[in-house]
Formats: structure tokens, C-alpha cells, sequence
């Protein structure tokens, strides 16, 4: 403090100061005092600044947050001071970055600033590490699949999914089971787990409902023609069963005639359509179709006999077909009988043959020949007349 005090006489001074010390930051008057051998003195006042030129100390420490559910996280800089210091008090911290999104998983890293009251500041670095342990949500749909002609099916993961979603991002999305069989017809249970790119899983469950919609396959024998079996209006026919697939495996067979899966019978003369149902498991149908044809190649029986016709008064006579029928007959019945002569007249007094012609429902045609004796049985009219 002494600034060049001196005494007259160049006696040794004393020096006093009041205040004397240690002075706080900021001005502070002090008076000196000088005083000489013989008790004079003088005083002087002059002023002393106390300046803090000392930076705090920094001290961090690295730190774990966590993404809430909509992806972000924050810190602040209590959580990254470890006891930062300073000679005269720390008047403020902060941190920078303070502030985190899912681009920053993993680490990351960040300064914390230290300033004291005279305006030092300190930094240091430290490792913020970004997790996400926030698991995905996963939203489930049911659906349905169909059977194709192998049998099979498979269900896509975004038949399944109904929306899930994550705060970050969904990195992969599966289902099991996926593919299903003729064995997993109805309701199934499958499972989606959806994952983030942290690891995080979650899981759903949904109903896949298998369907089998394609029908049969059946394929009939060929068309049948055959003849009538001697003597009667009908066959014994053998058919063979028609060949059928399914896409699941069993087929049960139905026919229109017989109800089973054997349509050989007795079949009338005529076609008769024939009509396989082929059903499945499911109840899904198809049908085939094919014509059994009985041909009546068997003529009839055309049986004679004779008649006798008597000339009316006009000299007239006339007979039908039944007339010289003998008990013509034919294994499917007679569809209609015609004779060659039906008039006779005195012409044909006597004995006279005609031909009788049988024709069965197939247009099968026989005849025989009869004898009609043509007679006349009318005695004459005499009629006189006087003579002169």
C-alpha cells in the first residue's frame, strides 16, 4: 500500500493498515498509517480490488436416459456435474446437448459448462448413452386363407398386422405359423412379434381361419350303349366307378340312380342319364354326367290266325288287325299292329291272305300272313212278275 511515504529527519517509519486483511473480491478502502521513532504519524487512504481470475473446475460424469414412448429423452446438467468446484462458488451450470431422439441411440457425447460469479467458466465432455427399452406395440388382425390345389395356404405378415408400431421404428415384423394344410382346417392360432432396432419385442395373437373352397375333381366313364338282355326290356349293366381327386384327400361319391358309388343296375330300354356327385370334406361339390343307352334290337312275335267275313247286304265286308292277331307279343310291348286288307266285297268271295305287320316301341317290325275267308251268307230276293 505504501506508496513512497518518507519522514523529514529520514527516521525509519512504521506501517500499519486498517483493514488489514484478507480482503473479499470487489474494492475495499484501507487507511495507511505511517508513524516515525518519535510516535508522529500520517495516514493516506487508498483503495485495494480483489479480482478472481481462477477458472471453477469441472468435473462430469457419464450418464444412461431412456426414450420415453414417443421417442425422445432429455438431461440436465445435474445429472452430468460431478462436484464441479470453484475458489469463490460455482454460479451456474449447463449442458449442451440436453436434448435426444432416436437418431441418437447409442453415444453420444456432451460439454458441460461451469461459470463462477467473476464469469470463468470450465468444461468437460462426458458420455451420454441413449437406450430405448421401450417395447414395440404390436396390433393383431384376424384373416382367412384358402386351400389351392395342393392343399396349402400361406399367411403374410401384413394380413396380420393391424397397425403396429413403435417410438422409434419397427426393424422386423414376423408370424408363426404361416403356412397351414388340409390339416389345419378352421381355426389357428399365430403369433406376431414385431421387434425395434433396440431389440425390443412385443407379441400379438390373432385367429387365421383355413378354408378349403375348391371343389372335386370327377371324371365320368364314357357314354354306354348296349343291348336289352334276351327276352326282357331292360340290361344288367356293370359301370365302372368314375375317377375323382380332392385337394384335401377324400372324395365321397354319390350317383342319381343307385344313391352310392356304384351306379351298375338293371337299366330300361331308352337312355338314361346318369349323374355323379363327387363332395369333399368341406362340402364342396362337382358333377359329371354320361348317358347309359339300352338298344331293344329284338324284334316282336307276329302270330296269325284265320277269319271269316260275311258280305252284308251290299256285298261288303271289312275286318281289323286284331281280327287275325293270334297273341303277337314282344319283350318291351307292341306299339301298334296294322293288316295289309281291311275291305273285302263279292270279289273276293273265298279264301283271301293278307298280312299282318307287328311294330314295337324301338320301330321293330314282324309279320305273318293270315287267311280271311270272305262268305256270303245272304239268301237272294226273288221278285215276280205277272205273264200274259
Amino acid at each position: 500500500f505504501n506508496g513512497g511515504s518518507s519522514d523529514p529527519n529520514n527516521d525509519p517509519l512504521t506501517f500499519s493498515v486498517s483493514p488489514s486483511g484478507p480482503y473479499p473480491l470487489g474494492t475495499t478502502n484501507v487507511t495507511l498509517t505511517v508513524t516515525d521513532p518519535d510516535g508522529a504519524s500520517d495516514q493516506c487512504t487508498a483503495s485495494i480490488t480483489v479480482v478472481d481470475n481462477t477458472p471453477p473446475v469441472a468435473s462430469c460424469q457419464n450418464v444412461t436416459v431412456s426414450l420415453n414412448a414417443n421417442g425422445n429423452a432429455s438431461i440436465t446438467a445435474n445429472q452430468v456435474n460431478n462436484g464441479s468446484s470453484d475458489n469463490c462458488g460455482v454460479s451456474s451450470i449447463s449442458v449442451s446437448p440436453s436434448s435426444f431422439n432416436c437418431n441418437n441411440l447409442g453415444n453420444n457425447t456432451v460439454t458441460l459448462t461451469v461459470t463462477d460469479a467473476a464469469g470463468n467458466s470450465s468444461t468437460c465432455n462426458a458420455t451420454v448413452t441413449v437406450q430405448d427399452n421401450t417395447n414395440p406395440t404390436a396390433v393383431c388382425t384376424n384373416a382367412t386363407v384358402s386351400l389351392n390345389a395342393s392343399g396349402t395356404a400361406s399367411v403374410s405378415v401384413s394380413a396380420i398386422d393391424g397397425g403396429s408400431s413403435d417410438n422409434c421404428s419397427v426393424t422386423s415384423i414376423s408370424v408363426s405359423p404361416s403356412s397351414f394344410t388340409c390339416a389345419n382346417l378352421g381355426n389357428n392360432t399365430v403369433t406376431l412379434t414385431v421387434t425395434d432396432g433396440s431389440g425390443n419385442s412385443s407379441t400379438c395373437t390373432a385367429t387365421v381361419v383355413v378354408v378349403d373352397n375348391l371343389a372335386p375333381s370327377v371324371v365320368c366313364p364314357p357314354s354306354i350303349n348296349q343291348p336289352n338282355d334276351a327276352g326282357q326290356c331292360d340290361a344288367g349293366i356293370s359301370i365302372p366307378v368314375p375317377t375323382s381327386s380332392d385337394n384335401c384327400g377324400t372324395v365321397n361319391l354319390t350317383n342319381n340312380i343307385t344313391g352310392g358309388s356304384n351306379a351298375s343296375a338293371t337299366y330300361p330300354v331308352g337312355t338314361t342319364n346318369v349323374t355323379y356327385t363327387a363332395t369333399d370334406g368341406s362340402g364342396n361339390s362337382s358333377t359329371c354326367s354320361f348317358a347309359v343307352t339300352v338298344v331293344d334290337g329284338e324284334v316282336p312275335l307276329a302270330v296269325c290266325q284265320s277269319t271269316t267275313v260275311s258280305l252284308d247286304g251290299s256285298g261288303n265286308g271289312s275286318i281289323v288287325a286284331n281280327d287275325v292277331n293270334g297273341g303277337s307279343g314282344d319283350n318291351c310291348g307292341i306299339l301298334s299292329t296294322s293288316v295289309s286288307n281291311t275291305n273285302f266285297n263279292c270279289s273276293n268271295l273265298g279264301s283271301n291272305t293278307v298280312t299282318l305287320t307287328i311294330t314295337d316301341s324301338s320301330n321293330n317290325v314282324s309279320s305273318c300272313t293270315a287267311p280271311v275267308i270272305v262268305e256270303d251268307n245272304i239268301a237272294p230276293a226273288a221278285v215276280c212278275q205277272g205273264v200274259t
